[in-house]
């Protein structure tokens, strides 16, 4: 270890107080994901946070979504390729939240909306940047990348993430550690979709022979589109949102719903489409139609050498450090996924250790803050 690496950690170690101060200011502004002054305000307070340690911050706008937030370290080595910590700042929470139920810390646990998806994770990239340029500058190029729309599958900041990640060294990105105080080496991929079913309105009781009914078509399809599921390989296929009808006395001449897709690889991905795109051709209820229409997508995080390699680099400094961890294989999706697409090395779920995301019970370990900041750190003097 060189005496810059032994000056970042020793730093780290002191700034437990300093983080919560700034995880409690991020945690009470409403970030939704289609909040773009709330998320916009969350880049704000970081880029003034790395602005004040002497840190370049460059805001990129974005349209109809937050502004994404880009910052960088100089690096002694590394061939110019950067270590890019990644992390985004909406939530998936309603406007009003932090009001409701603001920040706090009872029992070594914090809470709040965003508490640990991901507030905490953009924290500890904040604070480890500022450790390395603090020092003088990092052993690699560091860029930290602040994006604004990844709970709604990134629409915006995609392009942003694939270009950042192409030719990087490796990418960390802080989604919130395991329950277990695992990382994440292998996470699905997602496609959501939206259905529209159309077809004859007719009085109920009048003509209803006359009618084309659009909720009996989308139920047929709703009981197919569910049984493509297949947990063995790990696709499924949910519908979670339907609304239609007109009247209870009509015919319902429209019907909509909400598709969500996951698989594994992607292979699955265009075998579960195609299944998907028939079921929408065909139909039961004679002259219905449909229209499907994809809103959003996540690619898979499938772990390759290179990635295998950057969680073992993670793993040792970690053991080293008294925190013994292991990859595991997650559901849900990330912008992980869209980093690794390009080549990019990457292990997700670096970031502090929480839980129940996505819930009023979603919380923060409050000890894990610096631990995980510092094997950030050494897996970064490492590599």
């Amino acid at each position: 270890m060189t005496a810059r690496d032994a000056d970042v950690l020793q730093w780290l170690d002191g700034q437990e107080g300093a983080m919560l101060s700034l995880l409690e200011e991020l945690v009470n502004i409403d970030s939704g994901s289609y909040d773009k002054p709330g998320v916009d305000a969350v880049g704000i307070r970081i880029a003034e946070f790395l602005a004040g340690h002497g840190i370049p911050v460059t805001t990129i706008p974005v349209e109809g979504y937050g502004d994404a937030v880009k910052a960088s370290v100089a690096g002694s080595g590394g061939g110019n390729r950067p270590v890019v910590l990644m992390g985004h700042r909406d939530t998936v929470f309603p406007k009003g939240e932090p009001t409701r139920r603001p920040f706090r810390v009872t029992d070594g646990r914090a809470y709040g909306p965003g508490v640990a998806d991901m507030k905490a994770g953009l924290v500890m990239n904040a604070f480890v940047l500022a450790a390395y340029h603090r020092a003088g500058g990092a052993p690699v190029p560091l860029v930290g990348l602040f994006t604004s729309d990844e709970e709604i599958g990134s629409p915006a900041c995609r392009p942003i993430i694939e270009e950042t990640a192409q030719g990087a060294r490796a990418v960390l990105n802080s989604e919130p550690g395991r329950p277990t105080g695992n990382v994440v080496t292998g996470r699905k991929g997602g496609v959501f979709m939206h259905l529209e079913v159309l077809g004859k309105a007719a009085h109920s009781g009048g003509n209803y022979a006359d009618g084309r009914s659009a909720i009996l078509e989308l139920a047929h399809k709703t009981v197919a589109f569910h049984a493509l599921t297949d947990l063995d390989r790990g696709t499924t296929v949910n519908v979670g949102l339907i609304a239609g009808g007109q009247s209870v006395n009509t015919v319902a001449p429209r019907a909509t719903c909400e598709i969500d897709l996951r698989y594994v690889t992607p292979p699955d991905r265009e075998a579960a489409m195609g299944r998907i795109a028939a079921i929408v051709a065909g139909s039961t209820v004679p002259d219905t139609t449909a229209h499907l229409t994809i809103k959003g997508e996540f690619l898979p995080l499938v772990q390759d050498e290179a990635s295998r390699a950057l969680f073992e680099t993670y793993a040792r400094v970690s053991a080293q450090g008294g925190h013994p961890v292991t990859g595991e294989f997650a559901g849900g999706c990330a912008d992980s996924g869209f980093t690794a697409s390009v080549g990019c090395p990457t292990l997700c779920a670096v970031g502090p250790v929480g839980g129940k995301a996505h819930s009023p019970e979603e919380y923060l370990e409050v000890g894990s803050l610096v631990p995980r900041a510092r094997a950030m750190a050494e897996t970064i003097a490492a590599l």
